[in-house]
């Protein structure tokens, strides 16, 4: 990631990050709308693959399944290769 994103510090954030950039998501179940927080989004390239994606929509109970070619129109993710 710290390649990906021209970082020279990449780390997990803790919950409490994670509640103050999304604080209209329970922790863990935030959606991978990051366009809508401010923040750049990174997609696996293995999922540009998939005629649709399922994830969180921002609690544990209820999710979202879409096209990916819509998720991709509506966020403009950076496609990146996670795995060599």
């Amino acid at each position: 990631m710290r390649e990906v994103t021209g970082s020279g510090e990449v780390k997990f954030a803790s919950e409490d990050e994670f509640k103050k950039m999304f604080p209209d998501c329970e922790t863990g179940a935030m959606p991978p709308f990051g366009n809508l927080y401010g923040m750049d989004v990174y997609v696996a390239e293995s999922l540009t693959r998939n005629d649709e994606i399922a994830f969180n929509a921002g609690s544990h109970t209820e999710a979202i399944k879409m096209k990916y070619e819509d998720f991709e129109r509506l966020v403009h993710p950076r496609v990146v290769s996670f795995t060599t």
